[in-house]
């Protein structure tokens, strides 16, 4: 309903904490989000995981602002660069994961935005197409 870049989202297991469930990409990427952190009311801290590795640890986090508004805060902590030096890997996170990762925010938390004030499902791409979770486009001679 909220997500911009999501086909499906099946569920696994769901039970606050020890949940699990699967996000279907547009582009045909499939992850697995193990919840191992249930905070009612507060957020929820996950994993995710493709073919049983752990990709990145991800936390949510809804913070009253007022009683009419509130914040929702996404953050990632991303695995991929993490076996490399902090000297090494700080180009490729600078240069390609960190803006990759704030674009798709953005769009996730857009959705959000779309779905509570509009009260309808966004639509895909609404936002923008992003390079590694939108349908890739039609090849044509």
């Amino acid at each position: 309903m909220c997500h911009p870049f999501c086909a499906r989202n099946p569920v696994q297991l769901w039970s606050g904490s020890d949940s699990r469930d699967e996000v279907h990409y547009l582009s045909g990427w499939v992850y697995e989000r193990r919840f191992h952190q249930w905070l009612e009311g507060t957020g929820y801290d996950l994993e995710i995981l493709k073919c049983g590795d752990a990709l990145a640890s991800v936390s949510w986090r809804i913070s009253p602002i007022d009683e009419q508004i509130c914040k929702l805060r996404i953050t990632i902590y991303p695995y991929v660069l993490q076996k490399y030096r902090v000297v090494v890997r700080w180009l490729p996170h600078s240069l390609r994961l960190r803006p990759m990762l704030s674009t798709y925010l953005k769009s996730v938390l857009k959705g959000f935005e779309w779905y509570i004030t509009r009260g309808e499902p966004v639509p895909r791409n609404q936002f923008g197409k992003h390079p590694w979770f939108s349908a890739p486009e039609p090849i044509t001679d």
